[in-house]
């Protein structure tokens, strides 16, 4: 099923609203939030799943639905590799039909091991990332009873390469330093245009990848936000505002960033589009709790009370909501790496049912034992020993 403009247009819009609440230098990825929101709005009751639901803009009953579609577009882009990821406690019991909508193979189990389940969870990171994301960017703790998480890796390569030079510039925060420059020409002057927002004007700047997969470099007048410039850019995608394309520019400064001149030569030749940028490389953690009111999880993360009667029948809610993102942009390409994931918490006076009943040993040591250190496949004893004088507890504790 192809993915509909509604779902393409609520997730750019909870990248807008992402952008509008970053500062500083940042990278981070709405597609990989998303499917999870949509995923736990499906399961979600009460002002939860109304939060949810106006976080995502879709309704809740729809939002799963929506989710399969996003993550089945986003498989179909080449350059792209994208996964989804769920491990449970043993004793955590999940809705049927709510468990039936997530993609086949994605439920592994959580053993309590708080460091060996970390890092079966970073394995997964760095697996479905291409080790560009390293951690599975989740706390854990001994009530989570639940890990929702997605990873999206994209690698493309320019039509045509950049070339390496030095950039000096002149005026800015970035004066006196010499940064690594990109430059290249073509006679395509429509790879270029400018935005005109209730903020001001945005450069707009397309390279092109290989595998259908463009990057745009938006530059806006000195003053505006994050925010608004990156907002101007969903907002040109939507066709929101008006866009002046390359071709029909006047001369002079027309852009922020962008100066159309008149060039004398000595024999015919077409017209050009020079690009300047420099390359970049970057990373970041983003605590999405800290953004709470812009995910809609301002009463999923309410800890004293249940919200998601339609994923299990214990009480849960999400005790943590991270992304960790990089981002680098060459001369010969784009990579982007971003992993997401949802930790979801038994909550309330509720303890897990108690199923099963087992016999229990105790050993206790208080006098002089041995050991033997053994290498399990062939048995060989590495190291044996014998206590006497065990270590004296701290005085400081």
């Amino acid at each position: 099923m192809p993915v509909t403009n509604t779902t393409i247009r609520a997730t750019n819009g909870l990248t807008a609203r992402w952008a509008a609440a970053t500062d500083g230098g940042t990278v981070f990825s709405a597609p990989g939030v998303w499917p999870l929101l949509a995923l736990v709005a499906d399961g979600a009751a009460g002002a939860a799943r109304t939060e949810l639901a106006e976080a995502i803009g879709v309704p809740a009953g729809q939002a799963a639905d929506a989710a399969r579609e996003l993550l089945a577009a986003m498989a179909d882009i080449r350059g792209l590799d994208t996964a989804v990821g769920l491990w449970t406690g043993r004793t955590l019991e999940l809705r049927e039909e709510w468990e039936a909508g997530l993609p086949v193979g994605a439920h592994g189990v959580l053993t309590g091991d708080a460091a060996a389940d970390q890092e079966a969870l970073d394995a997964w990171a760095v697996k479905r990332t291409g080790g560009m994301v390293e951690r599975m960017p989740v706390a854990l703790t001994d009530r989570t009873e639940m890990v929702l998480a997605s990873a999206l890796a994209l690698r493309t390569e320019w039509l045509r390469p950049f070339q390496d030079s030095p950039l000096a510039p002149e005026t800015g925060p970035w004066q006196d330093r010499v940064l690594l420059g990109l430059r290249r020409s073509s006679t395509l002057l429509d790879r270029v245009g400018v935005a005109n927002t209730p903020y001001g004007h945005v450069t707009e700047l397309k390279v092109l990848g290989d595998t259908a997969v463009d990057v745009h470099l938006l530059l806006g007048e000195e003053g505006m936000t994050p925010g608004q410039v990156l907002g101007a850019g969903v907002d040109v995608l939507a066709r929101r505002c008006p866009v002046v394309p390359g071709p029909r520019l006047p001369y002079g400064e027309v852009g922020p960033g962008l100066h159309v001149v008149k060039e004398r030569h000595s024999r015919p030749v077409p017209p050009a589009l020079k690009v300047e940028t420099p390359a970049f490389d970057l990373s970041a953690r983003h605590d999405l709790l800290a953004l709470h009111r812009v995910f809609g999880l301002s009463t999923a993360m309410d800890t004293s009370a249940g919200h998601f009667p339609g994923i299990s029948g214990l009480p849960l809610a999400v005790a943590s909501a991270q992304q960790s993102a990089t981002a680098a942009f060459g001369r010969l390409g784009f990579r982007a790496a971003a992993v997401t994931a949802l930790g979801i918490a038994l909550v309330g006076g509720a303890p897990p049912a108690l199923r099963w009943t087992a016999t229990t040993v105790r050993a206790t040591f208080d006098r002089p034992f041995g050991f033997l250190a053994v290498h399990r496949h062939t048995r060989l004893v590495l190291a044996a020993g014998w206590v006497t004088d065990p270590e004296p507890y701290p005085e400081e504790y």
